[in-house]
């Protein structure tokens, strides 16, 4: 059975975005080898220096992720900072990596290009990444077309460990293109994005939903004329909800005139209301619980130390870092 790996940020609330590009793809890889599924707190750090922010991040993911139908008796659920043989390993991998790796890094860039701060660890992000995918020998890595560069990054530095040593102490891992949706649209037009503030959170109900639907930018065709519905953002986000049918009988809307941006507003607003309703109860009932949430997550976190030990005690005894105490005390 192959390992599947993918982590998410603990850097805020999961929007649309993060669901139909990623999070929907973790649920249905969980039935199609052993998953393995992290909450990356430390990666938020890049961002993140408030403490708080961070604890409470990754609870409301692992609240969202089982709210979504992720079952931790069919994956290994767990938060990255639970398992201390990523950052022993990460250092491992640093020494192996040339700066100027890091420096043709376009996340990196885009980052920077975004306005976040350049620091070490946003620099280094990559390696921290690497050592994540190949800490649990990792076969299959599902990513988005942006994150390819990483993996190929990851499976670069794991052969130049594997070389240097003489053996296959790191499995290379392939990546697995998701095929997703095209970008999804935030309120502004632009890919939906926490950096940019233009995001409608996968869990946002009530009045705060509504505001952000009716505030998705459109442009001035009046209400009787038609419309180009391929050009239109709010009909961008309906595609996501809507089967075939109902796309079709929307979009002759848009071109038949008298359907105003409006209209089409509130069709995503009952789309969005419906089609996450069971999973807004579910997570209302596991809001009231975390104690149990934090023990599914401490369960796994066990499941992943042991994958993770079994991989770092080789490569400490072939690197001469030899620790002089028991990893379980």
């Amino acid at each position: 059975m192959k390992t599947i790996l993918s982590g998410i940020q603990s850097s805020g609330k999961l929007h649309l975005g993060n669901y139909f590009g990623a999070l929907r793809q973790h649920i249905q890889m969980q039935e199609k080898g052993d998953a393995f599924y992290f909450i990356a707190n430390y990666h938020s750090m890049t961002s993140i220096n408030d403490g708080e922010e961070i604890y409470q991040n990754t609870i409301d993911i692992a609240l969202d992720y089982l709210a979504l139908g992720l079952d931790p008796e069919k994956c290994t659920f767990f938060a990255q900072s639970d398992v201390p043989q990523v950052t022993e390993l990460a250092w491992m991998l640093s020494t192996f990596c040339p700066v100027s790796l890091m420096e043709k890094a376009v996340a990196y860039k885009d980052k920077v290009a975004q306005g976040l701060t350049p620091n070490i660890g946003l620099f280094t992000y990559p390696i921290l990444q690497a050592a994540d995918i190949l800490i649990y020998n990792s076969d299959v890595v599902p990513v988005g077309q942006d994150q390819k560069q990483n993996i190929e990054i990851c499976r670069d530095l794991a052969g130049k460990f594997n070389h240097n040593y003489g053996d296959e102490y790191l499995k290379l891992p392939e990546e697995y293109i998701v095929k997703s949706v095209a970008v999804v649209p935030g309120v502004d037009g632009r890919k939906m994005s926490k950096s940019y503030g233009n995001t409608i959170d996968i869990f946002d109900e009530g009045k705060a939903l509504k505001k952000k639907v009716m505030s998705i930018e459109t442009d001035s065709t009046p209400l009787d004329e038609p419309k180009d519905p391929e050009k239109c953002n709010v009909f961008a986000l309906i595609k996501l909800f809507a089967g075939k049918e109902k796309q079709h009988e929307i979009a002759e809307k848009y071109r038949a005139g008298g359907y105003g941006y409006g209209h089409a507003k509130n069709e995503l607003l009952d789309m969005i209301e419906v089609y996450f309703a069971e999973a807004r109860a579910k997570r209302k009932e596991l809001a009231q619980d975390v104690d149990t949430v934090r023990d599914i997550l401490a369960e796994g976190s066990k499941k992943a130390r042991e994958r993770a030990e079994s991989v770092m005690a080789p490569i400490r005894e072939v690197t001469g870092i030899f620790k002089s105490y028991d990893f379980a005390d």
